[in-house]
């Protein structure tokens, strides 16, 4: 499994100011893709030049895959997908895909003729709505099914695909390919790899992309993941985008009583309770994010902010009393919700 390492960190903060850049107004001009494709080009060659390895892309092999998760059977994983919250269209629209390659599955076992079909996926929606959890719940569930021989997931974005020099697209987008097989490859911000820049290689990436999925559409499935105006320029601008990928989950953003049950979730999975008053306050601050959101809502992200700030300003609160109870530290109070909420 590829190491985190400060570099890459850093390299990743960059790629996402550049998505902010690219995508502040819900449109993809040409000319601000061009800027934000070369910068990140122009970084990552300085950064090979000077020997410092980049690995955006997770590539886990078989074994750790085994080792670092537990298996679990056909009904644990739909029922995981089915208890996420929220998400009804698209866990509607996930169930009818599995019923469909179920059928599929069975009518090949028993040498019924059906038509050829594409299986890869466009997810789109604002960010922190759940599709790279849905895209791993998939992996697995296609596994169980026998559609996918190992069933795990790799993410990749424009970076992990393209280089910075002639030939090096290819080499890298055919490695994380490689990675993929056996699973889903979901690729993030798809629509940057479609700059139409001279000395953007990232066509290169799609067309290396594009024979993959055909010469092993038995054991691979890509997912390409965006905002939805976005992605529907992505689509258009190759024909052979279009034809491969045609199933399409929209996920739609979180409202105020999703974001108030993903908070009570997070703070359950941590074994803390909130007191009355800040749960009203919790509810009504949800209430005014929702109503006040942007085109470009950060969904289940804003809620991890939000937490990660509360417990915060909860050690703050008691980390300068000489005695503190059990019921304290698993307690968070109406003071500790008064954070910024601008942010």
């Amino acid at each position: 499994m590829c190491q985190v390492n400060s570099c890459n960190e850093l390299f990743s903060c960059f790629k996402i100011f550049g998505k902010f850049f690219i995508t502040v107004d819900d449109d993809l001009n040409e000319d601000v893709l061009k800027l934000y494709a070369n910068y990140i080009s122009k970084l990552e060659s300085t950064l090979t030049n000077e020997n410092i390895t980049l690995k955006p892309a997770k590539l886990p092999d078989s074994d750790e895959i085994n080792k670092q998760e537990d298996q679990h059977s056909l009904e644990e994983y739909l029922d995981e997908l089915n208890k996420l919250v929220g998400l009804e269209k698209v866990k509607k629209d996930v169930n009818s895909l599995i019923n469909l390659v179920r059928i599929r599955k069975l009518r090949s076992e028993r040498g019924i003729k059906q038509p050829p079909m594409s299986l890869h996926l466009v997810f789109s929606g604002n960010p922190g709505t759940g599709k790279t959890t849905v895209a791993r719940l998939l992996s697995k569930i296609y596994c169980e099914i026998g559609l996918l021989s190992k069933g795990h997931l790799v993410e990749t974005d424009r970076s992990g695909l393209v280089g910075g020099f002639v030939g090096q697209t290819a080499i890298k987008t055919q490695e994380v390919i490689q990675s993929a097989l056996g699973g889903i490859l979901f690729i993030d911000e798809a629509y940057s790899l479609t700059s139409k820049s001279e000395n953007d290689y990232g066509a290169e990436a799609i067309d290396t992309l594009l024979k993959a999925m055909e010469d092993y559409r038995d054991d691979l499935i890509v997912i390409v993941a965006g905002y939805p105006a976005l992605m529907d320029k992505f689509l258009y601008s190759n024909p052979g985008l279009e034809s491969r990928f045609n199933k399409f989950i929209y996920f739609e953003d979180y409202n105020e009583e999703e974001l108030y049950n993903i908070f009570q979730l997070m703070s359950k999975e941590s074994n803390l309770t909130i007191d009355e008053a800040g749960d009203n306050y919790l509810k009504e601050y949800f209430k005014k994010v929702y109503e006040n959101r942007s085109s470009n809502f950060a969904n289940g992200r804003a809620v991890r902010n939000l937490f990660e700030e509360v417990i915060t300003n909860q050690a703050n609160r008691l980390a300068n009393k000489s005695e503190i109870t059990d019921d304290e530290l698993n307690t968070l109070t109406y003071e500790d919700f008064l954070v910024d909420e601008n942010e």
